[in-house]
């Protein structure tokens, strides 16, 4: 029983550490660390991304470090951008973004659109942008920003988009008014289509070590250590609490409550460790057969909150 126990609690300490790859750094070289997704943006990158103040609403979170891609460019990933560095061209024109919509863009079909009046027509590729995919281009920065628009509305995943030369433009209808065009997340979608390695997806630490991570959600699991038990029997719940980019978060503190079929609770306070993981023993005596048995697990780290179930069957 011991060993067994051992064993689990190994295994799972190695599950809610990961793996996380260091890359190397320039020394004195401009970087930051986006903690929503764990990655480093450094350089000429950098000053671009930096250069536009809509940079996350347009381009989205860094989801890779800067590497060589399979097609031979250095480059950077995005939520929904790539950047690509050309190292021949001019002071100021080094950094391009990959023409996403392009790469991407499958016809499905155009919708057809009745009120032209509430349109711009481009003669470059011949197709309209209209409405408030209309409003949202001239808004944030035109065919600099988008490239030329190369379809009209169609329907892609449940959704009318539209597609240019670097993004695919969608309309949200159930958001606020002024909210509701958006831009797809075609950055991954590139990324696995060009089959580059999804190891580069992977968090990653600071490039710059004086940089303090930042916690920006918590994400909480529990399990039991058996998932039947005997009427009278012993039982330990494992508590897992990871950020955002699923890297254990030490010292939180959770509160569990156990539901057992008399109606009664059993309430419990645990801290994690620095593996992110804590315990819960538990022990019992003439349960009902075949009932199951709930446990609520609710953990904070400074002001983030997260909440989670699990649960156990009494077997016999």
């Amino acid at each position: 029983m011991t060993r067994r126990f051992l064993a689990v609690f190994i295994t799972l300490c190695l599950l809610s550490a990961g793996w996380v790859p260091v890359y190397a750094q320039t020394q004195g070289q401009d970087t930051k660390y986006f903690s929503e997704t764990g990655h480093n943006v450094k350089g000429d990158f950098l000053k671009f991304y930096n250069s536009n103040p809509n940079a996350v609403f347009l381009y989205g979170y860094p989801i890779t470090e800067e590497f060589t891609s399979k097609d031979g460019k250095t480059v950077q990933y995005f939520q929904r951008a790539r950047f690509e560095y050309h190292a021949d061209l001019p002071e100021g024109q080094r950094v391009q973004v990959t023409q996403l919509g392009r790469m991407t863009y499958v016809s499905t079909g155009p919708l057809s659109v009745s009120n032209t009046f509430a349109c711009r027509t481009f003669t470059e590729t011949g197709y309209p942008v209209c409405f408030a995919f209309l409003e949202f281009f001239d808004q944030y920065g035109g065919v600099n920003q988008f490239g030329y628009p190369i379809s009209g509305f169609e329907y892609h995943e449940n959704k009318i988009v539209q597609y240019f030369e670097k993004v695919r433009m969608e309309w949200q209808p159930w958001k606020v008014e002024g909210q509701r065009v958006v831009i797809s997340d075609l950055g991954r979608i590139y990324f696995d289509k060009l089959g580059e390695d999804v190891g580069l997806l992977s968090p990653v630490k600071p490039a710059n070590t004086t940089i303090n991570t930042s916690i920006v959600n918590l994400q909480v699991r529990a399990f039991a250590w058996k998932a039947v038990t005997l009427a009278s029997d012993s039982q330990l719940i494992f508590v897992i609490v990871q950020d955002q980019n699923l890297q254990p978060v030490a010292n939180a503190s959770c509160a569990t409550q156990t539901n057992w079929p008399d109606g009664r609770t059993e309430p419990t306070t645990l801290t994690t460790n620095t593996n992110g993981v804590g315990m819960v023993p538990l022990s019992f005596t003439s349960q009902p057969y075949g009932s199951l048995i709930y446990v609520d697990v609710a953990c904070t780290f400074n002001s983030f909150t997260a909440n989670t179930t699990t649960s156990f069957r009494i077997w016999y």
